[in-house]
């Protein structure tokens, strides 16, 4: 067994919070954020979120990223360290494990998005979408994800992109990676928002994000409001308690947090202002879900001078986005595999790759061979979902509430509040009797909704 991140620790505040803020920013930031504002309430819905996001997805990051430091290792060996530690029942076991098999989980479709969003950026910059109407963009992604060969593909760039960059190391690889790609993703983004408010569409498409609306606000608002917080910033796959193991013990968790936080939704809400404008001014359908990133969007760029330089700007954006949370999803798994195996990290960080591609290779054939194929349908649960859909249906509706639920209960009730207030360097600081009563009691509570919401209703 290797000596628990001896060697991996990030080498400043700053690239440790370009690595946090890149694994919250994924996929879902780019499209998914500002169209679920627009349809729920717009304003309102971005108060409530405002709120939920304070009261129970900063909380558990905060935990998250403190249980990290605290073990100094992998997700997996921090719980068996911290459960040795406070005599604590095995069961808390499943945060460690519960994180890293989701991540496993996660990554391997994830990769086949990422990978999508990689072809996108070709064909952006190859003038694919010139002229472009709906039935012709529809055409170019139906035949392309019904190709299983063109999935791979690019499905195996991505990955071999992510494990790459995790195969370095953490500061030769991860570090070097966020600290280039996430201002970068940043200039892009904010770029592209500049550019929006020179379209036609540009009031409209505030209108439509940000009037508040709240004869809009619904039970399912809400519920809405407090899911985007819980997965918009990472939580419960083990990706931030093994950054938080690299973080240096003069670090201010709390403030990290809030940075990460602050970012993530930033950056979401830029997207929306840079991607909306475009549809308003094309009258194109603002709640095309994820078509809309590759379906509608390139009737935009295929209509708009400028539109190859444009187009690439946002597939090359949702790239980055992609990668910076693909490699924190491999990194737990890495992490642990590394302090178990005798063998060098490039060689782990390798089969892992291969293992993840493995099983991604099942929701590749789930847009195309094995589209009516439903492999849990025996068994009479989830009868309806292909091979990804139920993947993605386990990941985020069973697994990651269960840890963060878990995680919430563990760092709030199980640790003695002296302990964590001394780990936090929070003594004598108004907010952290504020920060554990929300960890105990109202992120617990939001938890459950979640579950609740998207499983039994």
């Amino acid at each position: 067994m290797t000596t628990p991140f001896a060697p991996r620790q990030w080498s400043s505040r700053f690239a440790f919070l370009m690595a946090a803020i890149g694994s919250a920013v994924g996929l879902g930031n780019i499209w998914r954020f500002p169209y679920i504002a627009g349809e729920n309430g717009g304003g309102a819905f971005i108060a409530i979120y405002g709120l939920t996001m304070l009261a129970i997805a900063l909380p558990i990051l905060v935990a998250e990223i403190l249980l990290g430091r605290m073990g100094r290792q992998s997700p997996i060996n921090t719980m068996r360290k911290l459960v040795a530690e406070n005599r604590a029942a095995r069961i808390w076991m499943v945060i460690g494990w519960g994180g890293t098999i989701g991540a496993f989980v996660v990554l391997s479709y994830y990769a086949v998005i990422g990978g999508w969003a990689l072809k996108y950026v070709e064909l952006a910059l190859t003038g694919a979408f010139a002229g472009d109407d709906h039935a012709a963009t529809l055409e170019h992604f139906q035949s392309f994800i019904a190709d299983p060969y063109a999935l791979s593909f690019w499905q195996t760039l991505f990955l071999l992109m992510t494990v790459g960059i995790v195969a370095v190391g953490v500061t030769s690889g991860i570090e070097r990676a966020v600290v280039s790609l996430m201002p970068l993703l940043f200039l892009l983004v904010v770029s592209m928002a500049i550019y929006a408010t020179t379209t036609q569409g540009f009031g409209e498409a505030m209108n439509f994000m940000f009037a508040f609306k709240i004869e809009d606000v619904k039970p399912e608002t809400i519920l809405a409001a407090i899911g985007q917080g819980f997965f918009s910033v990472s939580v419960a796959l083990g990706a931030m308690m093994t950054y938080g193991a690299y973080l240096d013990r003069d670090v201010s968790i709390g403030r990290s947090a809030v940075i990460i936080a602050v970012a993530d939704t930033g950056i979401a809400i830029l997207a929306g202002i840079a991607i909306f404008p475009l549809v308003f001014t094309y009258g194109l359908e603002p709640s095309a879900g994820p078509g809309l990133t590759f379906i509608t969007l390139p009737i935009a760029f295929g209509t708009i001078g400028g539109g190859v330089l444009i187009g690439s700007v946002f597939f090359l954006l949702l790239s980055i986005a992609a990668i910076t949370s693909a490699i924190s999803l491999l990194e737990p798994v890495v992490a642990w595999v590394e302090e178990v195996v005798p063998l060098s990290r490039r060689v782990l960080a390798a089969i892992a790759g291969v293992l993840v591609w493995v099983l991604g290779i099942g929701t590749v054939l789930s847009f195309n061979l094995w589209a009516d194929y439903f492999p849990l349908a025996p068994l009479g649960f989830l009868a309806d979902k292909t091979f990804f859909d139920a993947l993605d249906y386990v990941a985020l509706n069973i697994l990651m509430p269960t840890v963060g639920l878990m995680m919430s209960l563990f760092a709030g009730w199980v640790l003695s509040g002296e302990a964590v207030e001394e780990a936090l360097g929070a003594r004598g600081r108004r907010w952290f009797p504020l920060w554990r009563f929300s960890l105990r009691f109202v992120a617990p509570l939001g938890v459950i909704s979640i579950f609740v919401a998207n499983v039994l209703m």
